[in-house]
């Protein structure tokens, strides 16, 4: 055993009567893979622990699970954004494997057949994905949030060619941390949740998983950029209860994304009162600007999704309504007309995952197609609301009664 740790990046720790030696690994690296299989062979040890989260496991272990997909109850429980995300991060994985013949957390998989070959007790130590990503997005101000999604979109969908820079940076991290790495160097507020509260959260795991063995030697497999985090975390004196429950919080909701649609609601339906009031040609061109520019706005964006020409129809209608009224958004409106014109079929959902590892899929997909419908229908009729709202009270201040 010393001799395959002697190659390998590693740390020993103990925590009471446990001995955790953590494995540092190249989460693109045949080399890794190996030395995962070759220490679980020795019989060293008697338990397993993994940089993985249940959803990760999963979507590992069962590819297919996003062709399961039930749209209504993703935009019904505005999972849209989540959805993309994860399904451009393992656009990501895939083009890597495809490209290099490296399957990315091959050593992650290797480290949990072994376990389960080995009967081997198993602990997901990772902090979950989607409560990470909602904690980074939360975690940078506002007006650097848009770059933040450029940054992520950019960085899975734009090229179809992975450079070997990428590669390099995959060897000393992991997914994450690669796809985020210009931010996370830039941006304390983003390095955060995205590697430091990550580092803490897997050594208070490492810490509840050694109190529960009691004794014994366990094998964690990390990527190599998070060993001297986690094995500083290992010597913290809080409970690692305390540290995964401060952890696990999602971050808080502000109220004024609630509150601010109603007040905008209001404030235009008081800006066409006043209008209609003074002059009704005034009050009617106001509603006419705000006809054409929030309905036209958001038809461009069914147009951009290459929606069906319906779709675009039901979201230039749709749209000057939907706006005022918070409880539905022209989103899920148009989405769900395109599925009704475009049923999404069987070979859609089966071939989603590879048909939106090029950016060209996304459009040829039908199932990604209506998240496209989705998301740009709802982002034009948000643009088209504020631009529109603006020429509303033009007409108030600029053309007088």
């Amino acid at each position: 055993m010393s001799d395959i740790l002697a190659s390998e990046p590693h740390r020993v720790v103990r925590v009471g009567e446990v001995e955790i030696v953590l494995l540092g690994t190249a989460h693109v690296s045949p080399a890794s893979v190996e030395a995962v299989r070759a220490l679980l062979a020795t019989g060293d040890y008697d338990a397993v622990a993994v940089e993985l989260c249940a959803s990760r496991q999963r979507a590992m272990f069962d590819p297919d699970a996003m062709g399961r997909l039930d749209l209504f109850s993703v935009m019904k429980n505005r999972q849209v954004a989540m959805v993309a995300a994860s399904l451009a991060l393992g656009a990501y994985q895939m083009r890597i494997a495809e490209q290099y013949g490296i399957e990315p957390g091959a050593e992650l998989r290797a480290a949990i057949d072994g376990a389960i070959d080995g009967g081997l007790p198993l602990a997901l130590i990772d902090r979950d994905i989607g409560l990470t990503l909602r904690r980074t997005y939360a975690s940078v101000p506002w007006w650097r949030r848009m770059e933040l999604v450029g940054g992520l979109l950019s960085s899975v969908l734009s090229r179809d060619k992975i450079e070997e820079s990428e590669i390099e940076r995959l060897k000393q991290g992991d997914m994450l941390e690669s796809t985020f790495s210009e931010f996370a160097e830039q941006s304390e507020t983003l390095y955060r949740p995205v590697i430091e509260e990550r580092d803490r959260y897997m050594a208070a795991s490492l810490r509840r998983f050694a109190a529960e063995r009691g004794s014994g030697r366990v094998l964690a497999v990390v990527g190599a950029g998070h060993l001297a985090g986690i094995e500083r975390h290992l010597a913290d004196t809080q409970p690692p209860a305390e540290t995964l429950a401060e952890l696990e919080q999602a971050p808080p909701r502000p109220r004024w994304p609630r509150v601010l649609p109603w007040v905008i609601v209001a404030v235009i339906l008081v800006g066409f009162v006043i209008g209609f009031s003074r002059n009704t040609d005034i009050g009617l061109q106001m509603v006419a600007d705000w006809v054409l520019i929030n309905g036209g706005l958001a038809a461009i964006g069914g147009a951009l999704a290459l929606a069906h020409p319906l779709t675009i129809l039901t979201a230039a209608v749709g749209a000057p309504l939907t706006s005022l009224n918070p409880t539905i958004g022209i989103g899920f409106v148009a989405a769900a007309v395109e599925i009704f014109l475009r049923k999404p079929q069987v070979g859609d959902f089966a071939t989603l995952r590879r048909d939106v590892m090029h950016w060209k899929g996304w459009w040829h997909n039908r199932v990604s197609r209506v998240l496209l419908v989705f998301l740009l229908t709802t982002l034009g009729s948000a643009i088209g609301t504020y631009v529109g709202g603006a020429k509303v009270f033009g007409h108030l201040f600029g053309d007088g009664g």
